[in-house]
């Protein structure tokens, strides 16, 4: 079992190291010599606050129709994630496919909702191509990636909400 979570864990502690991205911008030293390096903080967008949520429900068990913290389906674990953002979403994963707008794979950004099998099966995109989601009975909620081969042949597209 510790195996199986190893990286799943060194994917939370990537993402929870930094949280917020910055940008370098150029500017002038007080002397007018040399540039000096500007940091510009931005805040957090409505996906990486969906991502922190999610990632808080690690472990939690997969309930067929759940869509609460003591268990949930895929859609219910979205629209659980969602709600607490005061954003109402379905539950159902190929309703949620009529919510938001498309984004193409190489656009994802974190908190983009990623579809697959039909759009029978969702999860939420946290970047570096890996998704959180609560799979099937008998698992939990878990990190995966996009690049497991039956996700990647399962892959239907992803939307963006808000």
């Amino acid at each position: 079992m510790r195996h199986r979570l190893l990286p799943h864990l060194v994917v939370l502690l990537c993402l929870l190291a930094a949280p917020s991205v910055a940008v370098a911008a150029t500017d002038r030293s007080v002397d007018g010599d040399k540039p000096a390096p500007v940091v510009v903080e931005q805040a957090p967008t409505r996906g990486d606050k969906a991502v922190e949520i999610a990632l808080r429900y690690l472990g939690t068990p997969y309930v067929w129709a759940g869509s609460t913290p003591s268990g949930f389906d895929c859609s219910g674990f979205v629209m659980y994630v969602y709600g607490r953002l005061g954003v109402g979403l379905p539950h159902s994963s190929s309703a949620l496919w009529g919510v938001g707008r498309a984004v193409s794979r190489d656009q994802l950004e974190p908190g983009d909702i990623v579809f697959f099998n039909g759009l029978s099966h969702v999860g939420i995109y946290v970047g570096d191509g890996h998704f959180v989601h609560s799979p099937h009975t008998g698992d939990v909620v878990r990190v995966s990636s996009l690049g497991e081969d039956w996700y990647a042949s399962t892959y239907d597209g992803a939307r963006r909400v808000g």
